[in-house]
């Protein structure tokens, strides 16, 4: 029996059957130009030193897609650090805890 043609389709048709107004494609949308934005100024020979707070100000909602991300990280962390304080001696405790009242007094 003789084998099936396979139609080769390019990324762009792939794109125009996809529902642009989908969230999940409206995010990735902005998610992909954020990082063309990105590579676009680190992969400038002109840049000789990277600017993180400048890609950040300069390229349209990565800053708040930035600390949404870092937000949901800090969940991550905080779970992490509550796991491994079980295998701390009492010492190493007393010291996070005097870390952590340190730090409460200079933020109020």
């Amino acid at each position: 029996m003789p084998k099936k043609s396979v139609d080769v389709i390019e990324v762009d048709q792939i794109e125009e059957s996809m529902p642009s107004n989908n969230p999940t494609n409206v995010e990735a949308d902005k998610l992909s130009n954020m990082l063309a934005s990105v590579l676009h100024y680190i992969s400038d020979d002109e840049v000789e030193e990277i600017d993180i707070d400048y890609i950040l100000d300069k390229t349209e909602g990565l800053r708040d897609w930035w600390n949404s991300y870092k937000e949901k990280n800090r969940k991550h962390l905080e779970e992490e650090i509550k796991n491994s304080l079980e295998g701390l001696s009492l010492e190493d405790l007393e010291k996070i805890r005097e870390q952590i009242v340190e730090s409460k007094k200079e933020i109020h």
